[in-house]
């Protein structure tokens, strides 16, 4: 709104003596920061009346892990409030609207992602956590199928938009299958003034490859950072440092003499996703002060699936949902231990290869403390981080 408001009015602005004042907002860096930081403090100030409204409505967590050891090791959490992720949707959302160019379309699927996600993760939160008030036989959550329908229907849906907002016979780049360490343009030297060419290589996509893929990098983000999300602080940092990392890329994504210098897929109209990741961090970091154990507060599936899915349309948008595999990783590692676990205890007819599953509750019945599972996945996702970016130049 702001950067809208700003460049509509820049004359009138300019006359009454304001523009020189106002116009920070039509600069890209000053609004991802300003988002970041306006997020964090919208959860910040939110937070405690928030958790007493939840209190208040009795939506409490009552953690069943089916496992004795763990149940006993997380009795201190019981009825601590959930669905604190309306306060991370919420801030996110407001920061958006606020710092965004909201007329392009990746804002707008930005939104879309978000309320979407937000709406499937705070109804099944809901049905959850007021079964007990309720009659008996009533719907305790949303069927795992029921949530997939409705995750997988987001992700193509915004696949879908993204494809045609990218034109790939005008820029094939923003369809492209990003390969790792594949070179996007061909090498040029940085003073010259020679136009730089796609290389031929670079598979561009069609559209039917480019919604599915789209459709399972969104969903399959959603629902790792759903999994996650089972210690205080564990998702919300991990994401925080995730969304940093990805800030960058976006920023690169979006500015053509910078991605094409690198070699990477310029993408344009995503410079605004520069915002969106800002404002996640800031939510995430926001949030993480009532969340840090002893936590005050859970996200739930209402920021869990909605956080999720947009990390996910993000790395997609800006063609690096492959890169996405290793910035994320934390967040696969549970995914994947998951299905490791299911898959072999079904096999072996009921071995497991974890004490339990998702891994970080593995680590805590090996000795680790809470904390320190909740840190060293902080560290891993960092190096992680610093490893991917790192990458851009290994072309």
């Amino acid at each position: 709104m702001f950067y809208i408001l700003t460049t509509r009015f820049e004359q009138w602005l300019d006359q009454i003596g304001l523009y020189r004042v106002v116009q920070v907002f039509t600069q890209l860096e000053f609004r991802a920061l300003a988002a970041t930081l306006f997020s964090f403090l919208f959860v910040i100030l939110f937070a405690p009346r928030t958790i007493r409204w939840l209190q208040r409505l009795k939506v409490g967590d009552n953690p069943e892990f089916y496992n004795s050891k763990l149940n006993t090791m997380n009795q201190g959490k019981k009825d601590t409030p959930t669905m604190g992720g309306l306060l991370i949707c919420g801030s996110i959302f407001a920061s958006i609207v606020l710092f965004a160019d909201v007329t392009t379309r990746h804002a707008q699927l930005a939104i879309l992602v978000l309320v979407w996600m937000g709406m499937i993760g705070g109804f099944d939160d809901w049905l959850k956590l007021t079964a007990a008030r309720r009659e008996a036989g009533t719907r305790e959550g949303l069927f795992a199928w029921e949530k997939l329908v409705f995750q997988l229907g987001c992700g193509v849906l915004a696949a879908i938009f993204l494809y045609q907002a990218a034109d790939p016979l005008q820029h094939p780049a923003a369809a492209s299958l990003n390969l790792p360490f594949q070179k996007t343009y061909l090498p040029v030297a940085l003073n010259s003034l020679a136009p730089v060419e796609m290389n031929p290589s670079v598979i561009v996509l069609g559209g039917i490859a480019f919604s599915v893929i789209g459709m399972l990098a969104i969903a399959g983000t959603s629902n790792a950072v759903n999994i996650a999300d089972g210690m205080d602080g564990l998702a919300a940092g991990t994401m925080a440092i995730a969304c940093i990392v990805l800030m960058v890329l976006v920023f690169i994504a979006g500015r053509q003499d910078l991605a094409q210098h690198l070699l990477v897929p310029h993408v344009p109209g995503a410079r605004e996703l520069t915002v969106v990741t800002g404002a996640m961090a800031g939510a995430c970091l926001g949030f993480l002060w009532f969340n840090c154990n002893p936590a005050r507060v859970f996200m739930g599936d209402t920021g869990s699936l909605a956080l999720g899915g947009l990390l996910g349309y993000v790395a997609f948008a800006i063609r690096q949902e492959l890169l996405l595999a290793l910035i994320a990783g934390i967040f696969f590692l549970e995914l994947g231990s998951v299905a490791l676990q299911v898959s072999y205890f079904k096999l072996t007819k009921g071995k497991r290869i974890f004490l339990c599953s998702p891994i970080h509750h593995h680590f805590h019945l090996k000795g680790w403390s809470e904390g320190q599972v909740v840190v060293r996945f902080w560290i891993i996702t960092a190096i992680l981080g610093a490893i991917a970016l790192a990458s851009i130049k290994l072309r």
